[in-house]
């Protein structure tokens, strides 16, 4: 019985499946791509585009560069508060001060310099995620709006991305990767 209701749900989905209205120069004309039988689906690998692209790789190298001229501010300063620190227990400890007040006062002196430091310290950090965040959303702007320019024939139904870090595409044949394409339009774009 169960394989008669099998047989008869799979006959009533083939008729509704055969009855749907559906252009099929359509789906042949889209499947066909360069004369060759493939899928309407594209695969870009963003590792790729990030190493030849040239805003991308001028983008992360000014980048690079702000995060480590922020790091070179923050250890200058660290150093000169840590000799800072080293001079004010050595005076502490010769007496040099000439009141208990001075030298409280010199104490809260430097861990206000200290919290400052820690300030500053988070206030380059975050500037520099801000700016990271901003560059990420430029760069996939831009790989939107060269993979929809060079999409504008309705070619791609899907286009999906890979890269080494969370890479979904275990395997895609060369003729489903766009990406050269995609670099090539974006640095043209990109130079003018």
């Amino acid at each position: 019985m169960k394989k008669l209701s099998l047989l008869f749900l799979s006959v009533l989905t083939f008729v509704a499946c055969s009855n749907q209205k559906t252009d099929t120069a359509t789906i042949s004309e889209a499947a066909k791509l360069d004369g060759q039988s493939v899928m309407p689906i594209a695969v870009v690998n963003v590792d790729s585009i990030l190493s030849q692209y040239t805003f991308a790789k001028e983008s992360n190298e000014k980048l690079i560069k702000k995060q480590e001229d922020s790091r070179v501010n923050i250890n200058t300063k660290a150093r000169q508060l840590q000799n800072e620190m080293v001079d004010f227990q050595r005076k502490l400890e010769n007496n040099a001060f000439l009141s208990r007040e001075r030298a409280e006062q010199e104490s809260r002196r430097l861990q206000q310099k200290e919290a400052d430091l820690q300030q500053l310290d988070r206030q380059l950090s975050q500037e520099l995620v801000t700016e990271q965040q901003k560059l990420s959303t430029q760069l996939r702007d831009s790989i939107n709006a060269a993979i929809k320019t060079l999409n504008k024939d309705n070619k791609y139904h899907l286009v999906l991305s890979t890269n080494s870090l969370n890479d979904n595409i275990l395997y895609s044949a060369p003729e489903y990767d766009i990406t050269d394409d995609v670099i090539e339009y974006l640095n043209t774009n990109y130079s003018k």
